[in-house]
């Protein structure tokens, strides 16, 4: 009775993986709503607040950032799609260990910022320096990351200061402010987590301008043309001359020729009676 239970249970588990079903896990807007990964799951409702990693490399093709490790949390199913939202980054260990060396101060910093449509985000910025430096002026840099942090994140929408972070627009904006206080060497946002979604959506601005570059591009070419077809019967004017003139110089050589013809002549004739004598 033991072994027929245990091939029931064994029966009832392979059901299990012969009932799920691939999705495809695809990014947020603000990345082009690519293919990041694909997950196994028996129902939609599962799949919610899973959370992939992928490098920005594999997303934008770009071998410099492959140091950046991105976050995605899935928050909604259509069909065997699943939709993700940026939920944060980190920089690989090994990239931040390059970075810090011996007998050099490193310099962090944790604040929890507020946009304006409504997010809230932990950053985590760093600094280093060439040297060691004292207490005061560690407190003198941190309060320049955190006023520089702050003001850009009241300035800049979720997916604005999401792009700055990933591009370093906003870790050279707190390098400019700290070098006031003490020459740092390299200011760098390790770490950033999304703490809450913002309030107000977004408007899509990618979508409007491409149609818009498309028609300047087409306009463009059409003007190219024209100077091409506008040009075009002036270099055949110019080429004309040049027949003509050809011409000409055939014609005075042949002029030429008899001249020289007669010239040859007389010189046989002087030559013929001085060999007689």
């Amino acid at each position: 009775m033991a072994k027929a239970r245990s091939r029931v249970v064994a029966r009832k588990v392979k059901d299990k993986w012969k009932s799920k079903g691939w999705y495809k896990i695809l990014s947020p807007a603000l990345f082009g709503n690519k293919p990041i990964a694909e997950t196994l799951a028996d129902a939609p409702h599962k799949l919610i607040n899973r959370v992939t990693e992928i490098s920005l490399q594999d997303l934008t093709d770009d071998f410099r950032k492959s140091h950046i490790k991105l976050f995605f949390k899935i928050n909604k199913v259509d069909g065997t799609d699943a939709q993700t939202y940026f939920s944060g980054h980190t920089l690989t260990s090994d990239y931040i260990r390059r970075m810090i060396r011996r007998r050099k101060s490193r310099i962090d910093g944790v604040y929890d910022v507020i946009t304006k449509n409504g997010a809230k985000v932990r950053i985590k910025p760093f600094a280093t320096t060439d040297k060691r430096i004292q207490n005061s002026q560690k407190q003198a840099v941190r309060k320049a990351m955190k006023e520089t942090v702050i003001e850009e994140a009241k300035k800049k929408t979720f997916s604005e200061l999401i792009k700055g972070i990933l591009d370093g627009t906003l870790g050279s904006e707190i390098y400019k402010n700290c070098k006031t206080y003490y020459p740092v060497r390299r200011v760098e946002i390790y770490k950033s987590e999304v703490l809450s979604l913002p309030t107000v959506a977004e408007k899509e601005k990618k979508t409007i301008k491409e149609p818009e570059k498309k028609e300047k591009k087409t306009t463009k070419a059409k003007k190219e043309k024209k100077t091409e077809e506008v040009k075009e019967p002036e270099i055949k004017e110019e080429e004309k001359p040049t027949e003509e003139k050809s011409e000409e110089t055939k014609e005075e050589l042949k002029e030429k020729k008899p001249e020289k013809k007669a010239k040859d002549k007389e010189k046989k004739e002087e030559k013929k009676p001085a060999a007689k004598k």
